[in-house]
């Protein structure tokens, strides 16, 4: 058996792994990547690029065939940026093969061994499909299958209204699909604000998706006489369907019951940990599966760091590429360590208006500080440019904690960030650095920003810190 030396070894070519790679190139050190099939993970093949190109074609009036074409049509030339060959031309090796980790900083690839200093674990995740009754057997599209539709269903049952099910149930009803939303929880986008899930609601209801929150799927059957539009219900009787075609009935945890041509499963993802010969070399898994790290993702195995999702940390793209550029850095940094900061990752759901936050939620931030914490708000209604573009549904929100060594002198320091707005994804960056920076409320407040802008709202919101501002103030934060 056959092996080399290298200071780099990658398993895994996403986000995480591409990234990981890179910076170690970046550094002036060899890089192995080890991946079976393209390069470029879920972001590229089947989750942001898709949908955001989806998304941005249901917004500019496309059909259903012509978004679907727009995202194939990106997809192909992101991934051209980012394939075996540029990354070669990039000075990475590149070994088209299923990898086995087989000790501290060793992986087996066929009859190779690949020896390094230091081994990225990055093999990324995939849609989670809950044991519902019958559902396996309705043939569910997750992100992994939607894209290859080649025709518009009648109806559509999305499960689960986290960012990916609010995204495309939005999209997709507003390219003419009838959809209902069936989440769990008491709540749309349960991660974020309570006021930030209640302006995403209302949207969706407005684009025509019919929203079932605090509801389970018990069931799966295949629907009698065909499809329907998804979204009838007579308390848990299923009225006539035209004849024709094939649906599906699901029944929920309320008592009623719809029937829908095809079920989009957007209940989670589960990391790719059962893969790579991870519990024979001795990695410590955590009890949802993922990969269990230190603040340096560092392993429970020597000279073995873990990036991407099946950290379990953030199931972002860019939060993926920080932590594969951080574990690179850390296998060839010999003393300080790097380290991961979650509270640092902005967050984006691209519904229309979008939702964007960084850092604590008011709650968290009253719990940690209790009346030393404030928060400030700006409605959209308060703010010109949303007035001129007609989209005043929405809000900025700033969260202040005290400031080592002088409290909440200045403002404080800002601490948590939530924007809904239809360019929230934009300027939510500021408030992302302002937040790693430990800036000064004050400093935003007297920064000067171009009128009239989304961004405008941000110094008009701190401001509050400090002043009235058109009937608008600071106010302690809430638990």
């Amino acid at each position: 058996m056959s092996s080399r030396s290298v200071d780099v070894a990658i398993l895994g070519g996403g986000a995480a792994g591409l990234a990981a790679a890179r910076e170690a190139r970046r550094r002036g050190a060899s890089a192995t990547l080890i991946n079976r099939g393209p390069l470029g993970g879920d972001c590229t093949f089947t989750g942001c690029v898709p949908s955001k190109s989806v998304i941005e074609a249901a917004r500019d009036g496309a059909s259903f065939a012509e978004a679907f074409d727009r995202a194939r049509r990106v997809v192909a030339s992101v991934a051209a940026t980012e394939n075996a060959a540029v990354l070669r031309a990039e000075g990475v090796e590149v070994i088209d093969d299923e990898g086995e980790l087989v000790g501290p900083a060793e992986l087996r690839v066929g009859e190779r061994r690949v020896r390094a200093k230091g081994v990225v674990l990055a093999m990324g995740s995939r849609p989670a499909v809950p044991p519902v009754p019958g559902l396996a057997d309705a043939d569910p599209l997750t992100s992994e299958t939607l894209w290859s539709l080649e025709s518009a269903p009648s109806s559509l049952a999305v499960i689960g209204a986290g960012p990916m099910g609010c995204e495309l149930a939005q999209a997709l009803a507003t390219l003419g699909v009838s959809v209902t939303l069936i989440e769990l929880g008491p709540r749309v986008l349960g991660g974020e604000e309570p006021a930030a899930s209640s302006v995403v609601h209302d949207a969706l209801t407005k684009a025509g998706v019919d929203v079932r929150v605090g509801t389970g799927l018990t069931a799966v059957t295949p629907a009698t006489g065909g499809a329907r539009p998804a979204g009838v219900t007579a308390d848990g009787a299923v009225e006539d369907a035209p004849p024709g075609g094939t649906g599906h009935r699901l029944e929920l945890s309320d008592g009623a019951s719809i029937t829908a041509e095809r079920i989009l499963v957007a209940a989670g993802r589960r990391a790719n940990t059962d893969r790579g010969g991870l519990a024979d070399a001795g990695v410590a898994l955590t009890g949802r599966g993922t990969i269990e790290t230190g603040d340096d993702l560092s392993t429970s195995l020597k000279n073995t760091w873990a990036a991407g999702d099946v950290t379990g940390l953030l199931d972002l793209t860019h939060a993926a590429d920080h932590m594969g550029r951080l574990a690179a850095t850390n296998i060839l940094r010999p003393v300080v360590k790097a380290r991961f900061k979650g509270e640092q990752m902005p967050r984006v759901t691209f519904t229309s208006p979008e939702v964007a936050s960084v850092g604590l939620s008011e709650a968290e931030a009253a719990g940690r500080w209790g009346a030393k914490a404030r928060v400030a708000e700006l409605p959209l209604t308060a703010h010109d440019r949303a007035l001129a573009a007609d989209a005043t549904e929405g809000y900025l929100k700033l969260i202040a904690g005290p400031k080592w060594p002088t409290g909440t002198v200045g403002g404080g320091r800002l601490v948590g960030a939530t924007v809904v707005a239809e360019r929230a994804g934009e300027m939510i960056a500021e408030l992302a650095l302002a937040l790693r920076l430990g800036t000064y409320i004050g400093r935003l407040a007297l920064t000067v920003h171009p009128y009239p802008t989304w961004s405008y709202a941000i110094p008009k919101t701190a401001a509050q810190f400090f002043v009235d501002i058109e009937g608008h103030a600071a106010r302690p934060a809430r638990g």
